[in-house]
């Protein structure tokens, strides 16, 4: 049997970190590649999977290997609570573009122009999994599978698309970009095959990517108040997609 440790090592420069039992399960639910997963304590992490996801209980129980805690610690820049992390194998590029610009699209794709906090950033690719988008592209600098983006994303990204593009690389269908100059988004139907564009928590949306925007659109909001959270707007926005979707 090889030892996990030595195996983490081994695989940790290319491999995504999931970070926690529940990343390490939506990850597993969601079909990830996982060559290595540890914990403190097994019998406590196969616990938690019974009572929260018994779906895949028995393939957790295949994958984790039982650590001590000094081992465990060596392994995570910041130890999780439940004490598991693993390994798994990052979606190769090329077949995320292609699911994201394969047409016709059942759900948008939201793109998120050069974000700059990594935990917003987890938290959208949260949503846009529990609405069933296509996926969530990034522009900038930005990369979406960064451990701190996982972890915010509780794993999630195995359940969507997520890729790093340049605005000229977005998927095709109409761009409708969040704006306060905008139209209120309560007049407009979001198709399914729409780009749903965030601008920066910092800057908004970038000149480049105004200008690729098909359709301006703005949130309800109560005068004075400044903004809105990223991810706030993120789930607004796919709610309002969702609740005049055609099912």
């Amino acid at each position: 049997m090889t030892d996990p440790v030595s195996a983490w090592r081994r695989l940790a420069d290319s491999a995504v970190l999931l970070d926690g039992f529940h990343a390490l399960k939506h990850a597993v639910r969601f079909g990830a590649e996982v060559p290595v997963a540890v914990a403190v304590d097994r019998e406590a992490a196969l616990a938690l999977a019974d009572e929260l996801a018994p779906d895949v209980r028995d393939r957790l129980a295949e994958l984790v290997t039982e650590v001590p805690e000094p081992a465990y610690r060596s392994l995570v820049a910041r130890p999780h609570p439940t004490a598991v992390a693993a390994l798994a194998v990052r979606p190769s590029r090329a077949a995320n573009v292609r699911r994201l610009a394969h047409l016709p699209r059942t759900a948008p794709v939201v793109v998120l122009d050069n974000p700059r906090n990594l935990g917003n950033a987890g938290a959208v690719i949260r949503l846009a999994a529990g609405f069933g988008a296509t996926g969530v592209v990034t522009t900038g600098t930005v990369d979406p599978w960064h451990p701190t983006v996982v972890r915010g994303g509780a794993g999630l990204h195995f359940a969507t698309a997520v890729e790093r593009l340049d605005v000229g690389e977005l998927p095709p269908g109409p761009v409708f970009a969040l704006d306060p100059e905008g139209d209120d988004i309560r007049g407009t139907k979001l198709p399914d095959d729409a780009v749903l564009a965030f601008g920066s928590e910092r800057s908004g949306l970038s000149g480049e990517l105004r200008a690729r925007a098909d359709h301006l659109l703005r949130l309800p909001m109560r005068p004075q108040v400044s903004s809105y959270n990223l991810a706030t707007s993120v789930a607004m926005t796919l709610y309002h997609w969702s609740a005049t979707a055609d099912f």
